[in-house]
């Protein structure tokens, strides 16, 4: 009897904007946007927020080589902020590559930003002081590409200021989405987001809004658990993760959106930092 390869979403940052520890986020986290998706024995990582730091830390404690890729939504700092704390970039037995899909069309490049963040007065050292062995890769959002062992990496343009990417990784019969920092149109759904999504098992996306809030923030680049939900349903998508929650969403705001979310979508969840999901 044949068995078939793990397929596991762990989530290392859930929170958006900026990371806000304290008692009132202690349940869901309060680390910026990081999650991990193993395929097999193969990781990939999306986004490169706060959570990063924990994700680098575990696996330095266990002794664990990073071998593996990590795909960006863009460049905004609460997405790459984690990226100087990652333990394993340090050493040189390491080996990743990194990916980002909206630099392209602003005449740069994924590793000048890179540099840029950590040279002085941003950072006390610069990108280059990380020993691993790191490629990077600017591609157009809109490409898909095959990394091999099965795995395949589809990608779409998001609406957010200065430009985001959405991924969708396929393996094993099985599919995982990756689409936040993304804002809809009121009485529209996204025809890029429900490609993507199409027939998917699990949908990670930004919630950081509520519908009743939206209005106030309107232009700010970001969507709703709602809004989610209307995808996916229209796409067939089997569960939806809210994610990206805004820091003035506490661990009992979050609890409401919890409770209306999983009626709303059978198996849905509020994205909280720790979990871990085997598809």
């Amino acid at each position: 009897m044949s068995v078939e390869p793990d397929f596991r979403v762990r989530f290392w940052g859930v929170r958006g904007t900026v990371a806000c520890p304290g008692e009132s986020t202690l349940r869901y986290g309060g680390n910026t946007a990081c999650v991990e998706i193993c395929c097999g024995g193969r990781r990939l990582v999306f986004d490169a927020g706060t959570g990063l730091r924990l994700l680098g830390r575990q696996l330095a404690a266990n002794g664990e080589r990073f071998q593996g890729h990590l795909f960006l939504t863009h460049t905004h700092i609460d997405h790459i902020g984690g990226l100087p704390f990652f333990k394993p970039a340090y050493m040189a037995d390491n080996c990743f590559e990194l990916w980002a899909g909206h630099l392209r069309q602003q005449g740069r490049t994924l590793q000048e930003v890179l540099c840029r963040m950590m040279e002085s007065p941003y950072f006390p050292v610069p990108l280059d002081i990380l020993h691993a062995c790191m490629a990077f890769h600017d591609f157009e959002a809109g490409q898909r590409f095959d990394l091999g062992d099965g795995i395949e990496i589809g990608t779409a343009k998001l609406n957010h200021p200065g430009g985001a990417t959405g991924y969708r990784v396929d393996f094993a019969g099985r599919s995982v989405c990756y689409v936040t920092d993304t804002e809809h149109r009121e009485g529209e759904l996204d025809r890029r987001i429900l490609e993507l999504i199409q027939g998917s098992d699990l949908v990670i996306y930004d919630a950081t809004y509520t519908d009743e809030e939206y209005p106030r923030f309107r232009g700010w680049g970001h969507s709703t658990w709602q809004q989610g939900v209307r995808l996916c349903r229209a796409a067939g998508a089997r569960r939806l993760a809210a994610f990206h929650h805004d820091p003035e969403h506490d661990d009992q705001f979050l609890d409401g959106v919890d409770e209306a979310l999983g009626k709303a979508l059978d198996g849905s969840f509020v994205a909280r930092e720790g979990t871990s999901i085997l598809l």
